[in-house]
């Protein structure tokens, strides 16, 4: 459960990410928040689908020890993985699904999403002095 902490942090923020800007738009948050959500909620799982299989090829493919290897607070390569994969596998879908990705959004996305997924772990590692 303890592995499981970092993903449901990201998953969280990810959420509130797209509430604030829900809210920032003067939309309802609720009524729409799965429909913004939906498409980053995929790019972060997918991240971190990715992130484990790196972890996994750094062990030589051994799945036991990628699983005991595995630190979801890692800020590299773990977060910087989570976080690109979040913001463009996100916009990607956000396209197929005919909403907005206006280059504007894209850079404020990037921005927030790394602030985000990226901050905690940051803070994380500079108060632990690791």
């Amino acid at each position: 459960m303890k592995k499981l902490l970092p993903f449901v942090v990201d998953a969280v923020l990810v959420v509130v990410f797209c509430a604030i800007g829900r809210s920032s738009h003067d939309e309802s948050i609720l009524s729409g928040l799965a429909r913004t959500a939906w498409p980053f909620e995929v790019g972060l799982l997918l991240g971190w689908v990715i992130a484990f299989a790196v972890t996994a090829w750094q062990a030589e493919r051994d799945v036991d020890s990628a699983v005991r290897r595995f630190d979801g607070w890692l800020l590299w390569p773990t977060g910087v993985i989570i976080w690109l994969s979040t913001l463009i596998f996100g916009m990607l879908l956000r396209v197929i699904s005919g909403q907005g990705t206006a280059f504007s959004f894209v850079l404020v996305a990037a921005t927030a999403l790394a602030l985000f997924l990226l901050g905690p772990r940051a803070a994380r590692k500079a108060l632990s002095g690791s």
